[in-house]
């Protein structure tokens, strides 16, 4: 597994934004039939000086390879549920190699760095297996219209705040 890659807040490497916003987009908003502008102007509130909501991104030098981001909300179902690791994307010429539990341990260790005692995910139940690899607890199956299940992280889960 090769770990040749860096990650980065996304407000350091604004360049990626509308990459970024493209894969958001193709994975799960463009077969609902939203428009690619709806994520663009969603990923901008990434950019301010908020703690949450914040996105980061794997890359090679200028070759993007992943995202993630930690966000207020990402369950309807759940709407006091709070905050979540959302919209993880690694690019499949780029998948095998680490990034996808890199960019989830390094959002959820950033999210936990803010003081958040518990993080939410969500995600399809073919990714069960990966998510509880990386310490996340499933708590419920089959939630909404998606069908999706819902994992939690706690704090004391042996993540620290250092990088």
């Amino acid at each position: 597994m090769s770990n040749d890659f860096t990650i980065s807040d996304l407000r350091q490497r604004p360049d990626f934004c509308d990459t970024v916003a493209d894969r958001i987009w193709r994975a799960w908003w463009q077969p609902h039939g939203h428009p690619l502008d709806h994520v663009t102007t969603r990923l901008r509130e990434n950019l301010t000086a908020t703690p949450i909501p914040f996105a980061l991104v794997a890359h090679e030098g200028d070759t993007f390879l992943g995202t993630a981001s930690v966000i207020a909300s990402d369950l309807e179902e759940r709407p006091l549920l709070t905050p979540w690791v959302a919209a993880v994307w690694v690019d499949e010429d780029a998948r095998k190699r680490g990034v996808g539990a890199a960019l989830v341990n390094r959002a959820t260790r950033d999210c936990f760095a803010l003081g958040v005692r518990r993080a939410y995910l969500c995600a399809r139940p073919a990714m069960t297996g990966f998510y509880q690899g990386l310490g996340w607890t499933l708590i419920e199956r089959e939630v909404g219209r998606r069908q999706l299940g819902l994992f939690v992280r706690d704090n004391d889960c042996g993540i620290s705040s250092a990088p």
